[in-house]
């Protein structure tokens, strides 16, 4: 089974203010970005497991036109926080890096 390493050319994360994050993969090609769609491999249950939030709180925004997939979430300690070990949001999208996509 192939992971989202694998499929995305670009899989990034950065702040979307001081507490949310925004996670972007993004496809080379219209085929493999509807593959990925199509499986349900990136989906707000599966996400908000990942990165331990609630399902209600994970907005997954698909962009057509650029073959590419949004993905927004709170952060678990504000940007800049004692306890933020990632002041820039810059590698929270490691979690999706071995997300399984069936076919």
């Amino acid at each position: 089974m192939a992971t989202l390493r694998d499929l995305a050319r670009v899989v990034r994360s950065k702040n979307a203010g001081a507490l949310l994050v925004t996670l972007d993969v993004m496809f080379d090609d219209e085929e493999t970005y509807r593959r990925v769609l199509a499986s349900g491999a990136i989906e707000a249950g599966r996400i908000a497991e990942l990165y331990g939030v609630s399902h209600n709180e994970v907005a997954i925004i698909p962009y057509d036109v650029a073959y590419a997939i949004k993905i927004t979430l709170p952060r678990l300690a504000p940007s800049g926080a004692a306890e933020d070990g990632d002041v820039y949001g810059a590698q929270q999208h490691a979690p999706l890096l071995g997300l399984e996509v069936g076919e």
